[in-house]
């Protein structure tokens, strides 16, 4: 029997406005009062995650940057898995030579070295891909841009990142040249204490090797006396791929998911904007006479 529910966020439980829907919200809190448990897995930091759920009363753990944080329900850290900053200079120093932004997240602020402008770009670069649009113009007077630029700060140099001396849980990389992004990570792979995913075909997403989706799922379930056969995961895109490829009890993915993804999952479900989540649920507690 399902008794834990782990979910994506972007592309899954959320519609393209990057939104709950009132039927997946309603879904989540019947299941809730089964008594079965509600995660959120994503590649957001904490404070992103909470745009979106701080608008609703839903309770979750949470598993945050790819899996470099994780806070229980109370929203206290139950774990933390950050880059060191000789890992994140010697990352930096590999990709410096490659024409993109870099963007060093923490779980309040993110990063970027160099003036305004290359850190304006940065942005842009990340948030076109949530719109049809990719006019200038039109991506800086979206929501997103504002938020993005509420969270995002500019150093000059690598050596005033360090002096922050603030845990570096993800670094981000966002380009339109997907040959570049795939041989920067077949060379940043060769750091043998790194993990690279992605979110989207055309973004790189660096961490600890220990910080990755699906084992840090199986480690906290399991802390809390859960089995792997008793958690049903969610997701759609590349850097769900840890969850997809282990043996949980059900592993589903969205109708609009990656190809990869979909190939992995057990089970596929509607899309994020048919409210895919809220299906699955509904059936499940239908199943379990749960209604």
């Amino acid at each position: 029997m399902i008794k834990v529910i782990a979910s994506d966020m972007d592309g899954t439980l959320l519609n393209n406005n990057h939104v709950f829907s009132e039927k997946t919200i309603e879904s989540l809190k019947r299941a809730c009062k089964q008594g079965i448990r509600f995660m959120v897995v994503t590649g957001r930091n904490y404070v992103s995650a909470l745009e979106p759920l701080g608008k609703t009363d839903l309770v979750c753990d949470y598993i945050l940057s790819s899996g470099a944080e994780i806070r229980n329900p109370k929203q206290e850290v139950w774990l933390s898995l950050a880059l060191s900053f000789d890992q994140c200079e010697y990352l930096y120093e590999k990709i410096k030579k490659y024409p993109l932004g870099i963007m060093f997240c923490s779980e309040e602020k993110n990063y970027i070295i160099g003036s305004f402008e290359e850190a304006d770009q940065g942005i842009l670069d990340y948030i076109k891909y949530f719109h049809d649009t990719k006019d200038r113009d039109e991506l800086r007077k979206s929501p997103l841009y504002k938020m993005m630029w509420d969270k995002t700060k500019e150093v000059k140099d690598f050596e005033a990142l360090r002096k922050n001396d603030i845990p570096i849980t993800k670094m981000f990389l966002v380009s339109d040249d997907v040959d570049m992004l795939q041989t920067i990570k077949i060379e940043l792979e060769e750091k043998g204490d790194i993990a690279v995913s992605s979110s989207f075909k055309n973004n790189l997403e660096v961490t600890d090797i220990r910080a990755q989706k699906g084992p840090i799922l199986k480690k906290y379930i399991e802390s809390l006396g859960y089995t792997m056969d008793e958690v049903m995961v969610l997701g759609d895109s590349l850097n769900d791929y840890s969850m997809m490829e282990m043996d949980f009890g059900a592993t589903i993915a969205m109708a609009n998911a990656d190809e990869e993804i979909k190939k992995l999952a057990k089970y596929i479900t509607k899309s994020n904007e048919e409210d895919g989540v809220a299906y699955v649920i509904d059936e499940m507690l239908k199943m379990y006479g749960m209604e």
